[in-house]
């Protein structure tokens, strides 16, 4: 089968489990030429060894339909930015269900291996690559109904930084900002694909194309 796989890197700072942080809310830079923001769509006409999906959001959802409960729970704390505490993220009281419902389902996933190719077959999995976790993170939002390669988050949802979640992908390596943390697989400290991991430092984003989930 295909899989996808992470590009290591060095750049970066260690992440700290041990205390609390407050990280600031999609705090990074992406300098490309304003276009028409719009949602794509994407037709698949041929097989492919790993299955792939549309976003299950549309832009043509109706903002003032109600938010569907999620069966999630998990931390919280006030206002609109999550915070870090011993590895475990809380979601933000402000957010919408769907972000709330993403954190605490990566906070499941957090001690899972690095796995080339790992969370492609299945959403649930012994282990990730980072297409995996973000593609994990997005269906527990209720925002994706099959795992996506990186190659194909490049064209997810619609262009440009969300307020809520980022998608950061190029070919080989991706990573989310949800809420002001990143969801990444590679340790930028120490080096190395650790699986997924909770950062409140930030990474550069030279290179990656930034989407976002319509309405988030």
């Amino acid at each position: 089968m295909t899989v996808v796989c992470c590009a290591k890197s060095s750049f970066g700072a260690s992440n700290r489990d041990d205390a609390e942080f407050k990280a600031p809310l999609q705090p990074f830079t992406f300098d490309r030429p304003d276009e028409t923001r719009r949602a794509i769509r994407v037709a698949y006409y041929s097989p492919r060894p790993i299955p792939h999906a549309e976003p299950a959001y549309s832009a043509d959802d109706n903002d003032d339909t109600e938010e569907p409960e999620s069966t999630l729970t998990g931390p919280t704390v006030p206002g609109s930015r999550a915070i870090l505490r011993n590895g475990v993220a809380y979601a933000p009281a402000n957010a919408p269900n769907r972000v709330k419902a993403a954190i605490w389902a990566v906070n499941s996933i957090r001690h899972k291996p690095y796995h080339w190719g790992g969370g492609h077959r299945s959403f649930y999995d012994s282990g990730y690559d980072c297409s995996g976790a973000v593609s994990f993170a997005l269906h527990n939002a209720g925002l994706l109904d099959q795992p996506l390669p990186s190659s194909d988050l490049l064209r997810y949802g619609e262009y440009g930084r969300g307020r809520w979640i980022t998608i950061y992908s190029r070919n080989g390596h991706t990573f989310a900002i949800i809420a002001g943390l990143r969801l990444d697989t590679t340790d930028l400290g120490h080096g190395g694909d650790v699986g997924p991991r909770w950062y409140t430092e930030g990474r550069s984003t030279w290179g990656f194309h930034a989407r976002h989930p319509a309405g988030l």
